[in-house]
């Protein structure tokens, strides 16, 4: 068993995360050319609205390893690697949310996947979700935020100006071409999201990680603190803490299985399909 760790900067501020990406890896997924570029991708189809999964800054399918089958079994369910992750081609296109959220918008339809949607998204992943969730606020169902990215992560006290020197040339090695160009347009995200009304009415779960970041820092201290700020975002929206570090979807998968369920009709059909 391989274990690879690596620096994974999600746009939350300080975070080294451990990816053990020999112990999970999502099965049965493809790469086809959609919307003519190569798209990685696994899509389950069944008679019901559709869950869509989005990965965060440096993550790939196999984050949602231990949620997509259990999702899948009786669910439509969508999760698929961005330009320049994986075997997904690169684009030319801005990396900002406006963008990547418009071209999965595109990307579902061209697969027949229509709306409404349950749109789940993991940290910079999440800051996406809720772009397109106060973007196409008729197009979703319900949000669920993974331990996610703040509109305002990279400000303030967050801003990277304020990182540890090691954290900066950590980062400056660790990371592709693609993920500093998503990093880059973090703060251009967080401004489109908040320059929209916010997402109400729908059922919106917030999880939150409360196992602490590293050492106490003033860093830390502002990452923690936007978490707990996210639910004042939607008013209504409901927060669970849940006892595990910032790799929700592979460390305690249930919660996100529960919340997921929390939002779906109680009662399924059989399969369909699945591709």
């Amino acid at each position: 068993m391989l274990m690879k760790i690596r620096l994974l900067i999600e746009g939350i501020t300080v975070l080294v995360a451990a990816l053990l990406s020999g112990c999970a890896s999502l099965q049965g997924y493809t790469t086809e050319r959609i919307d003519n570029r190569q798209v990685e991708y696994a899509l389950a189809r069944h008679d019901t609205e559709t869950v869509v999964f989005e990965n965060g800054l440096g993550g790939r399918i196999d984050w949602w390893a231990k949620v997509f089958p259990e999702i899948s079994k009786d669910t439509t369910a969508f999760v698929y690697n961005r330009p320049g992750y994986g075997e997904s081609d690169l684009v030319s296109t801005p990396r900002d949310g406006i963008h990547v959220v418009d071209e999965l918008r595109s990307l579902l339809r061209s697969k027949g996947l229509n709306p409404p949607y349950v749109l789940v998204g993991q940290s910079l992943g999440g800051l996406y979700m809720q772009l397109f969730a106060r973007r196409y606020p008729d197009e979703v169902n319900a949000l669920i935020l993974v331990d996610s990215t703040h509109p305002a992560q990279l400000k303030d006290k967050g801003s990277p100006d304020n990182w540890p020197s090691w954290f900066r040339l950590a980062y400056g090695l660790a990371t592709s071409a693609v993920e500093k160009e998503e990093m880059n347009a973090i703060n251009a995200t967080g401004e489109s999201v908040l320059s929209l009304l916010p997402f109400t009415g729908k059922p919106v779960i917030v999880l939150s990680a409360s196992q602490p970041m590293g050492e106490k820092s003033e860093l830390a201290d502002d990452a923690n603190e936007k978490r707990k700020d996210l639910v004042r975002l939607y008013p209504g929206s409901k927060q669970i803490w849940v006892d595990s570090g910032h790799g929700i979807p592979l460390e305690k998968p249930e919660a996100v299985i529960s919340a997921i369920r929390e939002v779906l009709p109680s009662k399924q059909p059989s399969a369909l399909q699945v591709r």
